[in-house]
């Protein structure tokens, strides 16, 4: 269990740390290496990328909202007050 009285430490995002800085030279590397090398099956597949992006997008962009909550716009509504 954790204490509760103790301040927990902060976030490090990924990009960050000493694996995200790895992570992400690699993913440079492979896309440089994907477009250099094989640009044909690139652009084969950005009209699946583009339709594969929509729901990832919908999926990861309400995390930070707290999803669809009509309740609370319900309240604020009857209350007239602003958002």
């Amino acid at each position: 269990m954790h204490d509760l009285t103790q301040p927990q430490p902060a976030h490090t995002p990924l990009w960050r740390t000493r694996g995200g800085l790895a992570l992400c030279g690699f993913l440079a590397v492979a896309g440089f290496y994907l477009i250099v090398e094989h640009t044909l099956h690139v652009f084969w597949a950005l009209p699946y990328l583009l339709l594969l992006a929509c729901p990832l997008m919908h999926l990861f962009m309400h995390h930070g909202r707290g999803g669809h909550d009509h309740a609370g716009q319900a309240s604020r509504m009857e209350r007239n007050d602003d958002p």
